[in-house]
């Protein structure tokens, strides 16, 4: 469904677009033909998608809690690349910790980054887009957004957040032909992920148990979804959120 030329001429920023699920997207973006601005705190994250795409990508240090710079930075990207027409929202942060002990400091980091990041770097993109012919925005969500699950309020209410201005976006913006959607991934490999989320292989293996499929995404297969919701071949579909996760949300019956 993917052409190889399917973002041929676009501009796309990935935000956290040089480690783990980013990583992957940016690659996906780069091959079907678009010039990507690569965005987080860290530019060394940025140094093998430079490599891999020489001057068809742009390393920005942005930290998107900080509304202003967000802004700044979209401007800049879509000046060095003649503007903007996708952008992955996909910086995020989360750690495990229960409720009762979860101080407010942290509480309010993922918050910030997960919720409060993801608005800036939309409301960015669409006022870069409006002025052009629209655009793509493909938000990261969770399952547990709706299921809830214990040790990640944080990041539950945080991704609760983000479907709900996915959608609200989405309505919005459509008068301006800028879609917006959402992806919910399950677990799948990443580094980042397996240190925060599942740092044993007992909690690994427990995990891969519940999952119907009876495995992890590839990292691979959740960049597809994203890349298939920002292209031309999701032209009719906005406000949508795609979940990738083996069925783990579903329910399962008694005795499953």
């Amino acid at each position: 469904m993917l052409l190889e030329n399917a973002f041929d001429g676009k501009v796309a920023l990935v935000t956290g677009g040089g480690t783990g699920l980013g990583l992957a997207v940016s690659r996906g973006l780069l091959a079907r033909g678009a010039r990507v601005v690569v965005a987080s705190r860290d530019a060394l994250h940025h140094r093998q998608i430079q490599e891999e795409g020489g001057d068809r990508v742009l390393s920005m240090t942005v930290d998107i809690r900080e509304s202003d710079r967000v802004h700044e930075a979209f401007r800049e990207a879509a000046r060095h690349f003649g503007g903007l027409d996708v952008l992955i929202a996909n910086a995020a942060g989360n750690f495990i910790a229960p409720s009762l002990r979860l101080r407010s400091r942290g509480w309010q980091a993922v918050i910030d980054i997960a919720l409060s990041g993801t608005f800036y770097s939309c409301q960015a993109a669409a006022r870069i887009m409006r002025k052009a012919a629209g655009g793509s925005i493909v938000t990261i969500g969770a399952t547990y957004a709706w299921t809830g699950m214990p040790g990640v309020v944080h990041s539950a209410a945080a991704k609760a957040g983000v479907l709900a201005l996915t959608r609200t976006l989405a309505v919005e913006w459509a008068e301006h032909d800028i879609r917006v959607n959402c992806v919910a991934p399950g677990a799948f490999h990443s580094d980042g992920a397996e240190q925060n989320l599942w740092p044993s292989e007992a909690v690994r293996r427990a995990i891969e148990q519940a999952v119907p499929l009876k495995r992890f995404a590839r990292v691979e297969e959740v960049a597809d979804a994203v890349l298939y919701l920002a292209s031309p071949a999701a032209s009719y579909i906005t406000g949508e959120c795609l979940v990738i996760d083996g069925g783990n949300w579903l329910g399962r019956g008694l005795g499953k």
